[in-house]
C-alpha cells in the first residue's frame, strides 16, 4: 500500500487502525524505533496492539512527551496493551547497516507478537521487505497513528534505560544525558576515551575516530 501522509496539525487517534480493521478484519499493531541516528548503542523497535477499549491518555510522538510523560505512558501501555521489543545491537548495525538492522527490529517485533494474525502500521514511508503481516507504511505515523505513538513511547523509553545503564559502566560520554547521540559532551568524551564497545563502528564520525586512534592522536579505550 501507498504510505499514509498525516494532515498539518493532526493528533494522534484511532481512525487508521480503525480502517484496518474494517479492511482486513484484523487487529492492527503500530510499529516503530529509536535510536537509529545515535553513534552509540542499540537501535530498539516496538511493536503494540492497543486494546481499543483501554487506550492510554495522552499518547504522542515520544519526542514530544517530557521524560516523566513517557515514564507514565509506557507504564500503561504496558499494562493494557500486547507489547513486542526488539534490540538491535550495535554488532548487527555494523554488520548489516543501521537501516538493515531497523528492518530487521521491525520484522522480529512484529512477529514475536503473541497474537496468530495481525496487520501493521510502520512509522515511516516504506515497508520492510518480506514483512509476516498486512502492512501499511504511515509518514509521521507516530504524529497520527496513537498505536504508533504508543511504539515509539515503549522503544523510546526502553532505549533510553539501557543507555542510562551503560553510562555507569562507560563514564565519561554523558550517555544518561545524550543517549548516545553525538553531541558536544559525547565528543568531548571521545576525545578523551576513545570509543568503546558500544560504539557504531560502521558511522562515519565513529570511523575518523577510529582513523585518528590507529594514528596515534586520540586515545583508546
Amino acid at each position: 500500500m501507498e504510505p499514509t501522509q498525516p494532515p498539518p496539525n493532526s493528533f494522534p487517534n484511532y481512525d487508521l487502525e480503525a480502517e484496518l480493521m474494517d479492511l482486513h478484519g484484523l487487529p492492527v499493531a503500530g510499529v516503530d524505533e529509536a535510536g537509529r541516528g545515535p553513534w552509540a548503542g542499540p537501535v530498539v523497535t516496538a511493536a503494540v496492539i492497543l486494546n481499543p477499549d483501554r487506550i492510554p491518555d495522552g499518547l504522542d510522538d515520544s519526542k514530544k512527551l517530557t521524560p516523566e510523560a513517557r515514564e507514565d505512558r509506557y507504564a500503561e501501555i504496558m499494562a493494557t496493551a500486547c507489547v513486542s521489543v526488539v534490540i538491535g545491537q550495535v554488532a548487527r548495525i555494523d554488520r548489516d547497516n543501521i537501516l538493515q538492522a531497523t528492518l530487521w527490529a521491525m520484522r522480529t517485533a512484529f512477529r514475536n507478537l503473541e497474537v496468530p494474525q495481525a496487520a501493521a502500521l510502520i512509522d515511516g514511508n516504506a515497508v520492510p521487505k518480506r514483512f509476516p503481516g498486512t502492512v501499511q507504511a504511515v509518514i509521521g505515523g507516530d504524529g497520527l497513528s496513537v498505536s504508533i505513538a504508543a511504539a515509539s513511547i515503549v522503544a523510546k523509553v526502553t532505549r533510553d534505560r539501557i543507555m542510562v545503564r551503560l553510562s555507569k559502566r562507560y563514564r565519561g560520554y554523558g550517555w544518561e544525558n545524550n543517549k548516545g547521540y553525538g553531541t558536544p559532551e559525547h565528543a568531548s568524551g571521545i576525545e578523551k576515551h576513545g570509543i568503546c564497545p558500544h560504539h557504531r563502528r560502521s558511522f562515519a564520525p565513529i570511523q575518523r575516530i577510529l582513523a585518528l586512534q590507529n594514528e596515534g592522536a586520540l586515545p583508546g579505550r
